[in-house]
């Protein structure tokens, strides 16, 4: 056997129809024997899984999988590709994949502290088994009329799925299913069924079994095909930003030139509450939502291209905004953003969500007097219109005044001694972690200050640049500038801001460079009063 490195294979960038359908079957022993195949995949599935742990090659993994199960080799095939398919996804997510539980950790969990009795654990018991041994699935190929081992027919004007069995014998079920509204896709996959029988022209489709309180439903999946794109940022875009506080869409429009036009919010608290179920059809309504407003606006649509949220964890002393986190199907949203946008001819750009708040909270909202989520947005719309952010000529010289550094550097400090004391006064485990949690954020943009305060006489180049109104166009890589933004975040929440969300006071330090009269209307410095603040030199 060859070393293979386990390693995320890169994905198509494909979209795909799949619509749900239920199975009947004339003879409950047919049925019997479907189950006993997806019991007998589903096995194949996770011993292909180990052995690909185990690094083994995958044409050598499909010829003992057909020997070890007596099966076709297309099952086979099809088994190691959803296991591999499963590694990739568990080293995506940065979990372990040797401790993946097949049918779900969280159910096992459950079943394991046998809390639950009667027929609620039975229940429970039933769907984690249904989870772990009812699947079976197998891709589709044009050339074998659509798909070999799971094929749809039509007899009489019914449709059937004809299933093999992978040992030459085949069984068949009455395929189940009613259109539920006017433009349900179920109708227009099987108009594509009905043409590609009457002519010959197949097309592949994907079919996978699952097994649901004892009924067996095939999900079919089909490649998309979308129409060319006519809504392009030529005539401007608009900029998403999503925002937990509160829960909303934050949409910025911005002309061509990358000015900023207009703003509005999208309330997204509908998505906190109510089941899964409720919550995706919601996320597809908000979907469609912000494509036909930029239908109507003639504009781009630019959102962040997020890999990974962190959603917090047990004992942070954060429960509820952990709560909101782990409903917050953000990367969801996105996702079905750009495919509404695909199918309906609007270009959908993504770019890097690099420090998109920071800029937008310390250069745009104190000069349009927006909020910062708006502001984000807006730094997205420019970033996708291919803008890139300077620094203001007054920011720069902020980052060479030793004294605005030293003075935000004493604040810090400040806040660090008064939260020790918190710490030690607080009683409440939870409350006293959150207070942790903090005080080692300090710690950070404390140390981050104090090492640019050493060398603030050595600052990126980035940081030199002249300020441009009008921006000129990115003709070749982001330049750094990122540390220089992080610094000024802190420096200038702890010096000139009262709260988080207002940063009009930054307006007179953009414009004036005037930090000193905008830190004297907060509170005394620390330490030596009002007075310190014209000496400030604590290096």
């Amino acid at each position: 056997m060859t070393a293979k490195p386990l390693s995320v294979k890169k994905k198509n960038d494909h979209n795909f129809i799949t619509v749900e359908c239920l199975l009947v079957f004339d003879k409950d022993e047919d049925k019997e024997k479907v189950l006993n195949l997806m019991r007998k995949f589903s096995s194949m599935v996770r011993f292909a899984y180990k052995r690909l742990l185990e690094k083994m090659e995958r044409k050598e993994l499909k010829k003992l999988l057909s020997q070890k199960y007596e099966i076709n080799t297309r099952y086979s095939d099809d088994a190691v590709f959803l296991a591999q398919q499963t590694l990739d996804s568990c080293i995506e997510r940065g979990q372990n994949p040797k401790k993946l539980i097949f049918g779900s950790r969280e159910l096992f969990e459950k079943l394991k502290k046998r809390h639950l009795t009667g027929k609620r654990r039975e229940k429970l018991r039933q769907k984690w088994e249904e989870r772990r041994y009812g699947i079976l699935y197998s891709r589709g190929d044009k050339s074998k009329e659509g798909n070999l081992n799971l094929r749809l027919v039509n007899l009489d004007n019914q449709w059937y799925l004809r299933i093999n069995l992978g040992n030459g014998e085949y069984v068949w079920a009455k395929v189940v299913r009613s259109a539920k509204r006017e433009r349900d896709r179920w109708i227009s996959f099987v108009w594509d069924l009905t043409q590609a029988e009457k002519t010959g022209n197949w097309f592949a489709y994907a079919v996978r079994l699952k097994l649901r309180n004892g009924k067996i439903y095939a999900q079919i999946s089909k490649e998309e095909k979308f129409p060319e794109i006519t809504i392009t940022r030529e005539n401007g875009v608009i900029g998403i930003d999503i925002n937990a506080y509160p829960f909303h869409l934050a949409l910025a429009y911005a002309s061509r030139d990358g000015n900023l036009e207009k703003y509005e919010r999208i309330s997204l608290s509908g998505l906190l509450d109510g089941s899964a179920d409720k919550r995706e059809y919601l996320s597809w309504q908000i979907a469609h939502q912000v494509v036909e407003i930029a239908k109507r606006e003639g504009k781009a649509i630019v959102v962040e291209n997020l890999e990974k949220i962190p959603k917090g964890r047990r004992g942070d002393g954060m429960p509820k905004l952990r709560q909101k986190l782990h409903k917050w199907i953000y990367k969801g949203l996105l996702e079905k953003i750009e495919i509404v946008g695909k199918r309906e001819g609007v270009q959908v750009i993504k770019v890097n969500p690099a420090y998109t708040s920071v800029i937008g909270k310390l250069k745009y909202a104190p000069i349009y007097r927006i909020d910062k989520d708006v502001a984000s947005a807006y730094v997205i719309a420019r970033r996708g219109l291919g803008f890139k952010e300077s620094l203001p000529k007054n920011y720069r010289k902020l980052l060479e005044d030793k004294e605005f550094l030293s003075y935000s550097s004493a604040r810090v400090e400040d806040r660090i001694a008064k939260l020790k004391k918190e710490i030690e006064e607080e009683k409440n485990e939870y409350k006293r972690n959150k207070l942790k949690s903090v005080l080692r954020r300090l710690k950070r943009e404390l140390k981050l200050l104090l090492k640019f305060l050493i060398g603030s006489g050595k600052s990126e180049s980035a940081t030199q640049q002249t300020v441009n109104r009008k921006m000129e166009r990115v003709r070749g890589p982001t330049q750094a500038g990122q540390k220089s933004w992080q610094v000024l975040s802190v420096a200038l929440a702890f010096s000139c801001l009262e709260s988080f969300r207002d940063f009009s006071p930054l307006k007179r330090v953009i414009l004036l460079g005037d930090w000193v009269r905008v830190a004297s209307r907060l509170v005394p410095p620390p330490g030596q009063g009002t007075a310190a603040l014209n000496r400030c030199s604590f290096v």
